[in-house]
């Protein structure tokens, strides 16, 4: 793996034995124990994500409002500072490009992040789309390292670590601040549907972060956590993930995310034509997140059959829920299928998928 990119922290994770694995052209640590218990460990406590291989892209400006509100299909006139919004990013079909998150610092001064397979296409992307605006997009994923420590014991791990006031920082907003010492811009977004908190910080001091921050939280349970459990827990809190649940072939409004995209009479993003027309008249096909009852795993791309056994759909995600013990998923089907029995094939067994509306489990942060 010695052409795959690294994080700051890569030799860390080998050294508290971290099985390293190919992820989007990055070298990352899937698991340490096993994701089972790494999965248990933040739903319970917490969990110690290493996130560096995210992109970072600052959009500067006159006009960087203007331009975001064109290229992106949620609503960032209603940003503050200090606040942060999700928003997919999508063509002018209405297919996702990505899906990220707008920081606002200040008026004109935007942080983007976006997700690491992406970096490069969504940079050409928004360089195309900038023409014609008074902006300015700077690549800075070389600048920032990124920590996430996700789970119900975070706050009183992280607020051990720093004077600014946790307490204040409400779900999805930030704030800049010092952790160990280490100079950070702290948001409490999450991925795992837990609360939870992000270290974006200089690539330089990321092995002093975490190996405070793991000191810190060892009392409270804290555990490193790998790529694996991240999954498992952002499917099991119905979370999308780019490339699976939303991609250019799944619109917002076909992943069951309309609530993102906003078509006021005053904005109009690339998409808002297309994503428009399917609001109102809906997808052909669209997202459902399911569960078997069964702990075999239905794994993505496996067909999805309709009652009268015709294929319906695909299985886009798919992994075993720790907390139910049974296999959980999406799959993208038929609109007019959705409302009948569903069922795949695993090795000649018919397993049916009944629908759920995530979470699958209770939460306490959504």
């Amino acid at each position: 793996m010695s052409d795959l990119l690294r994080t700051p922290l890569r030799d860390f994770h080998a050294a508290r034995g971290g099985r390293l694995v190919d992820f989007a052209g990055w070298e990352m640590p899937v698991q340490y124990r096993s994701i089972l218990e790494e999965h248990k460990a933040v739903r319970r406590a917490a969990g110690l994500f290493d996130v560096s291989h995210m992109g970072e892209v600052e959009v500067q400006g006159p006009q960087a409002l203007d331009f975001l509100e064109h290229l992106v299909t949620n609503e960032v006139a209603r940003l503050l500072p200090g606040k942060v919004l999700y928003t997919p990013m999508c063509a002018a079909d209405g297919g996702t490009l990505d899906d990220l998150l707008v920081y606002l610092r200040s008026p004109g001064d935007y942080l983007l992040c976006v997700n690491a397979s992406n970096i490069a296409a969504d940079l050409a992307w928004m360089a195309r789309q900038a023409e014609g605006f008074a902006v300015t997009i700077t690549d800075r994923s070389a600048d920032y390292a990124l920590l996430a420590i996700q789970g119900p014991a975070s706050a009183a791990i992280l607020q051990a670590l720093t004077g600014a006031k946790l307490g204040l920082l409400a779900n999805y907003t930030f704030c800049e601040g010092t952790v160990a010492g280490v100079a950070c811009l702290i948001s409490r977004t999450g991925y795992t549907g837990e609360d939870g908190f992000e270290l974006y910080h200089a690539p330089e001091d990321a092995v002093v972060l975490a190996e405070a921050l793991l000191a810190a939280g060892g009392p409270h349970g804290l555990e490193l956590a790998g790529l694996g459990a991240r999954d498992s827990l952002r499917l099991e809190a119905g979370f999308p993930l780019h490339g699976h649940e939303l991609s250019p072939a799944i619109s917002p409004v076909a992943a069951g995310l309309g609530w993102t995209v906003k078509l006021g009479k005053t904005r109009r993003s690339l998409a808002h034509e297309a994503l428009a027309r399917e609001m109102a008249e809906g997808t052909e096909r669209r997202v459902v997140f399911f569960r078997t009852g069964d702990r075999r795993i239905v794994r993505a791309e496996t067909p999805v059959r309709g009652p009268d056994g015709t294929i319906v759909g695909r299985v886009l995600s798919g992994t075993l829920s720790p907390l139910l013990n049974e296999a959980i998923g999406s799959a993208l089907i038929e609109t007019a299928a959705a409302g009948g029995a569903l069922s795949v094939d695993i090795r000649g067994v018919e397993i049916r998928l009944l629908a759920v509306r995530p979470p699958f489990v209770p939460l306490r942060r959504g």
